[in-house]
């Protein structure tokens, strides 16, 4: 790899604001940086660069599998720790709590 190349990210990737659950959303990813800026194609006016290696996204099962991949091809990188998930617990009572704030939306 280039020396002067942005290093890489390992991180968790956050689960889909579409779904509820937590079925696969483990895992860690190893995504480069884009290294230049992305242009417009002056005829379909698509937006693209020079630079491939943002297009790679690789799939890990642990932090430790993504570390030593990195390290065995000679890739910078930055680890990038997950934020702790809070878990706040909810009953159906508190959408007719007395005193609350916000809207009642159904």
């Amino acid at each position: 790899m280039n020396a002067d190349r942005p290093p890489a990210r390992i991180f968790v990737p956050p689960r889909s604001t579409m779904t509820s659950g937590k079925g696969r959303a483990r895992g860690w990813v190893l995504e480069f940086v884009p290294a230049e800026r992305q242009q417009p194609d002056p005829l379909m006016g698509w937006v693209g660069s020079g630079d491939t290696d943002n297009q790679v996204r690789l799939h890990f099962d642990s932090r430790e599998e993504a570390v030593a991949y990195a390290e065995a091809n000679g890739i910078a990188y930055e680890v990038e720790q997950p934020k702790p998930v809070v878990f706040r617990p909810k009953s159906y009572a508190e959408n007719f709590r007395y005193g609350r704030t916000e809207n009642w939306t159904h």
